[in-house]
Parts: structure tokens; C-alpha cells; sequence
């Protein structure tokens, strides 16, 4: 190697270094896939907030729209992979991609395409209906289903996202056939449900418990293992006798070429910010326990997840993809 070409290897390799050890030196954009209102949005932006301190860069959260949280998903997968965009992720990110294959598809991004950065949020989905509505308790919903299937209707966040596969998968523990009315995200789901255009709803705690304790909205049952601590009045399906099991995780993500300098920085940023006293109260005020896991534990969550969310998808079967 001549003296000059080792200088500039020498000197490319020095301003990578150098790089890296600035990051960041801008500032961080943050994909939520979903609208506003949403789980991704009502987490995603106090927890912004706690990283721009430790990042000492501003964290701007952007909600890209569209297909359920497809369409944000594969912009981050396909992002430069320099920290620079990062992804507030629900567990629908493992949804799509067997969707896809399902619907004889290629996909458009795969679980591989991501690095793990923090799990933040685990909370089962919650049954929901109006409150000035005909269904008080699980057994009048599924009586009525019965008496008239694919009649009653519920919105979801979009096609295969992560509300339409929770009902689908209750769906199918209790026997009955639903219609199901897709919309951009669960904002517009929830609207939907107080305007009256749909019956029912799967929802993410966060997101429904204020129209829930101010009267607007019923709760009838939740996806978990054990009841919510929020509604501790509310049954399990579990305990109800129905197999039906899910949960809407929210965790940060980046593509996965990210260098490991800069993951690590990101990790620190997540793990400062999410075990913060700020961020934990502002999930308390939206009734949301913070289930922090750093990226080898969350590795394993999502692992795990995302085989049981494949099995449902393949269950529920191809679907015309529309959205309302």
C-alpha cells in the first residue's frame, strides 16, 4: 500500500470514529406508523421528550400513516441505518410480514431488518364497547354474535394490525363471526366507536380508559393473563373460558445496520428515559405501567411474540386490504 492510500484509509477510518463518537450531532427523527392518539403516539411522545435530555439532541416524533402501521414501518427498515431515524414500534411490526406471505405478497420488510433497542410497554387489549349500548358483559356480545353473525361490526387500527388480529383471535376462541370496518390507526378506531359507525373495539388500555371512567365507553373483558390493574373489575377472556391471549407491546426499534456505537447510545437514551420519574408519570396519567426491557431481554420478548401473532395471522387467512 502506497503512503498516501494508507493516509487515506487512515483518515476515512479517523472521521468514522470521530463520527460515531459525536452521535448525535442532529436531530433524531422518530417514526410512529400510527395517527395520533394512538398507542405509539401517547407513548412515543413523553418518552421523545426524556431521550432529547439525555440524547442532547431534539427527538422529533413523526407519525407516518397508513396500512395499519405498514407503511412508517418500512420506511424506518429501509432508513439510512446511522441512528438518525429510529422507530416507536407496536407489536403489529410482526404482523405484516406473514401477512404478506399470506396474501401471496412479497413482504415489505422483515423482523430481520430491525435492531432491538427497548421494550417500553406491554398491556393486553381490552374489549370495549359504548356505553349506551345493548352489550353489559361478554355473554350478551357473544349471544348476540351468534344470533347474528357477521352482523355486528368493530374497527380496528387496519388490516392485520394489531386490534383487528386481537378480535380475530377472541373471534375465533368464542365461535362467532364479526364484520370487521379497518381504519388508519387506533385514534380514528376509538372515534369510531364513540361516533357510533361500529359496536366494539379492541383497544389498548391507554387509549380507551378515560372514555372508559368517564362514562362513554364499556369494558367487557381483556386479552391478559391476569386483570389489568386499572380495571380490576374487568374479567379475562382467560377466566371467562376463552383462549384468547394478546397483548400491544410498544418498544423502539432501528434499522438494523445501525452501528453498535450508536445502538448503545440509543439504548442508554431509552433506558434513562423510560426509567425516568418524568416519563413514569406521565404514563401514569395515561394508565400505563412501564415494562422496561433492554434489547437482549426485549430480542427474546419479540421472539416469542412473534411467533404466537404468526399463527393468528395465518388463521385469520388472506383479507381485501381496505381502510376507511
Amino acid at each position: 500500500m502506497s503512503r498516501i492510500s494508507f493516509f487515506a484509509v487512515l483518515a476515512l477510518f479517523s472521521s468514522y470514529s470521530l463520527a460515531q463518537d459525536a452521535y448525535p450531532s442532529r436531530a433524531i427523527t422518530m417514526i410512529a406508523p400510527f395517527p395520533p392518539g394512538g398507542v405509539a403516539d401517547i407513548v412515543g411522545r413523553p418518552l421523545a421528550a426524556m431521550m432529547e435530555k439525555a440524547l442532547k439532541q431534539p427527538v422529533v416524533v413523526v407519525n407516518r400513516t397508513g396500512a395499519g402501521g405498514a407503511l412508517g414501518t418500512r420506511e424506518v427498515a429501509r432508513a439510512a441505518p446511522d441512528g438518525y431515524t429510529i422507530l416507536m414500534s407496536l407489536s403489529s411490526i410482526s404482523i405484516f410480514p406473514v401477512a404478506d406471505r399470506v396474501n401471496g405478497k412479497p413482504p415489505s420488510y422483515e423482523l430481520k431488518d430491525f435492531a432491538p433497542i427497548a421494550l417500553v410497554t406491554a398491556d393486553p387489549t381490552v374489549l370495549v364497547v359504548r356505553a349506551d349500548g345493548p352489550y353489559k358483559s361478554v355473554k350478551d356480545f357473544v349471544a348476540a354474535a351468534r344470533a347474528n353473525p357477521g352482523k355486528i361490526n368493530y374497527s380496528s387500527s387496519g388490516v392485520y394490525g394489531t386490534l383487528h388480529v386481537a378480535m380475530e383471535i377472541f373471534a375465533g376462541a368464542a365461535g362467532i363471526q364479526l364484520f370487521h370496518v379497518p381504519y388508519g390507526g387506533g385514534g380514528p378506531a376509538v372515534t369510531a366507536l364513540l361516533g357510533g359507525q361500529v359496536q366494539a373495539l379492541a383497544s389498548g388500555p391507554a387509549a380507551a380508559v378515560g372514555q372508559i371512567k368517564g362514562g362513554k365507553m364499556r369494558a367487557l373483558a381483556s386479552w391478559g393473563t391476569e386483570r389489568l390493574k386499572l380495571l380490576p373489575e374487568i374479567p379475562t377472556f382467560k377466566e371467562l373460558g376463552y383462549d384468547a391471549e394478546f397483548y400491544i407491546w410498544s418498544g423502539v426499534l432501528a434499522p438494523a445496520a445501525t452501528p453498535a456505537p450508536v445502538l448503545t447510545r440509543l439504548r442508554e437514551a431509552v433506558r434513562a428515559a423510560a426509567t425516568s420519574a418524568e416519563f413514569r408519570g406521565a404514563m401514569e396519567k395515561v394508565s400505563t405501567p412501564v415494562s422496561y426491557l433492554d434489547a437482549p431481554e426485549f430480542a427474546k420478548y419479540w421472539e416469542r411474540d412473534a411467533k404466537r401473532l404468526a399463527i393468528a395471522v395465518e388463521k385469520i387467512g388472506k383479507v381485501e386490504e381496505t381502510k376507511k
